[in-house]
């Protein structure tokens, strides 16, 4: 049977992946720095190992055991960017990346799919992107450079490394969450003037795209994981708002933003066109390529 080693096991997607191995009778292993995983109890083909990947140690031992890798590992964006705090979000992605190259042992892992985000274009404004468009030079375009720089190192031991670019996920959880109680209030509507491109994907086709590449053992290289109908950002408050019976008229400024956010409320305006033109190419079918149906699936559950 094959065995999955997954880093950040206890964030949204890696939940999310775990669950939806294990569901296929396949074992994982889990790492992330909390002492315990519910998942513990419930699957017995699930193993928690408790470790800071950022550092060398016993947890690198592992690696060898697992037939596919997939490298989730990354302090969240969401808080404000202190000098000190932008230093925790790059090496808790590229010091781990780093770690586990460096533990692969030639001949064993088949495969790595590592983590990164259509941030690696930074802010493209019109311009439709594809897995071959250039990169940009902000501090997240940066991070996303050098993680997927140390990715593709696995390479050198005769292992396939894909790399996930992701969007904007959306599922019961993640970005949702922080964006559902506005317009529960009344309160939600677009970030900026909203004309920014918004690449989203639904938790759903991260699974079934993520299985995908595993099966197919030519897929190796970059794939944008959005959906292959980006929105405006005002288009998407509005289908979110459609769907919560809420209306999103309520615009944040994008000078309050920047002022509340810093750096990362910079980030958050960019437009990324980011279409999946690799995953296309190789045959993938998307589960939800609507926004309005995406947004329908995942919150049809709410009661206000």
């Amino acid at each position: 049977m094959e065995k999955i080693l997954i880093t950040g096991a206890s964030g949204f997607v890696g939940k999310r992946l775990s669950r939806y191995f294990l569901e296929k009778k396949i074992k994982v292993m889990g790492t992330g720095t909390s002492p315990a995983h519910p998942f513990t109890e419930e699957f017995p083909d699930f193993e928690w190992i408790c470790a800071d990947t950022t550092i060398k140690g016993n947890w690198q031992n592992r690696i060898e055991e697992a037939d596919i890798i997939i490298n989730l590992a990354g302090k969240s964006i969401f808080s404000y960017w202190t000098p000190k705090y932008k230093q925790a979000i790059y090496d808790s992605r590229i010091l781990t990346t780093k770690n586990i190259v460096e533990a692969l042992k030639t001949g064993k892992a088949r495969h790595l799919l590592n983590a990164s985000a259509v941030g690696v274009y930074g802010d493209a404004q019109e311009k439709k992107l594809t897995e071959n468009s250039a990169a940009g030079n902000d501090f997240l375009a940066r991070v996303c450079i050098d993680w997927e720089e140390e990715a593709l190192k696995a390479k050198a031991k005769d292992v396939r490394v894909s790399i996930m670019r992701f969007g904007v996920v959306l599922g019961n959880g993640g970005a949702l969450s922080k964006m559902v109680p506005a317009f529960k209030w009344f309160a939600g509507g677009p970030l900026g003037n909203g004309k920014q491109w918004f690449p989203w994907i639904h938790i759903k086709d991260i699974e079934h795209a993520a299985e995908f590449i595993i099966h197919n053992d030519n897929l190796d290289g970059a794939f944008n994981f959005t959906a292959p109908t980006p929105l405006r950002q005002k288009q998407f408050a509005g289908a979110l708002g459609k769907v919560l019976k809420r209306p999103a008229f309520m615009p944040a400024p994008a000078f309050v933003i920047k002022m509340l956010m810093g750096e990362l409320g910079k980030s958050l305006l960019q437009s990324q066109n980011a279409v999946p033109e690799n995953l296309l190419s190789a045959g993938y079918s998307f589960l939800y390529d609507d926004a309005d149906a995406a947004l329908n699936n995942i919150l049809k559950k709410i009661n206000f």
